[in-house]
């Protein structure tokens, strides 16, 4: 057995213990393999051992990941995996993003939200995608406010979006913070998701993207429908190899 099929086969089991601590079913929560920075052959082998969602956080890394695997015959299987991004999104790459990506996580301004319908239209596809939603105080944190003029436009005008398909929400609790608090942060996201829903009936706010590796267990307890997880996973996760993979 490899060690990722051993960091998934423990993986697994956690996952499972979380979900039955909380009174859910396994299938209520989705695995997303976050791949950034990772090669070809580490999806590769999650692909072989039956992930099929993907989470990649830079347009540059991951174009460049594509034309390796078309080069080499890497993804046999591309058809049936699905690539997210999961970084944030400058509205400069968005028409980019929208041609690479099966989904865009990271939907965090109505401006986003125009550019990526435009581009999804001229590919001819119905682009799947989550609102991000700060609730962190920390300045590196990206995401919309949700409280702020900017999220009551957007959510009014998503439903007009004919090639934008809205699934849900995600956030990223705060680094290093104590359970309490990570804790309220995800029963936060919950409780905005139910006030946005019964608002605004025609989005489809079904999915609840939160939690990672440290953290995934505590969110599943609050409600999360799909995880992100990299380093339980992959491993430790380094820098990309190259500079022009830093830039979305």
């Amino acid at each position: 057995m490899t060690v990722l099929a051993e960091n998934l086969e423990r993986l697994e089991g956690a996952i499972s213990a979380a979900c039955r601590a909380a009174g859910r079913a396994r299938s209520e929560v989705e695995l997303m393999a976050v791949s950034k920075t990772f090669p070809l052959e580490a999806i590769a082998e999650a692909a072989a051992l039956g992930l099929t969602l993907f989470g990649e956080s830079r347009v540059q890394e991951f174009s460049t990941k594509v034309l390796l695997a078309a080069e080499q015959g890497t993804w046999a299987r591309r058809d049936q995996l699905r690539f997210h991004l999961i970084g944030h999104l400058q509205s400069n790459k968005a028409a980019r993003a929208a041609e690479l990506f099966d989904g865009i996580d990271t939907l965090d301004s109505l401006r986003l939200a125009e550019r990526l319908d435009e581009a999804a239209g001229r590919f001819q596809k119905k682009l799947p995608v989550l609102v991000e939603v700060k609730l962190s105080g920390e300045a590196t944190k990206t995401g919309l406010d949700p409280e702020s003029e900017e999220a009551a436009q957007l959510l009014e005008r998503l439903p007009a979006f004919p090639n934008l398909e809205v699934r849900g929400m995600m956030t990223i609790a705060p680094w290093g913070a104590a359970d309490d608090v990570t804790r309220a942060c995800f029963r936060g996201l919950r409780s905005l998701r139910d006030r946005w829903a019964a608002a605004h009936p025609n989005l489809q706010l079904d999915v609840l993207s939160m939690g990672m590796s440290g953290d995934f267990a505590l969110a599943i307890q609050e409600g999360a429908t799909r995880i992100r997880v990299g380093t339980a996973l992959f491993g430790k996760r380094t820098p990309p190899p190259s500079p022009a993979l830093e830039r979305n």
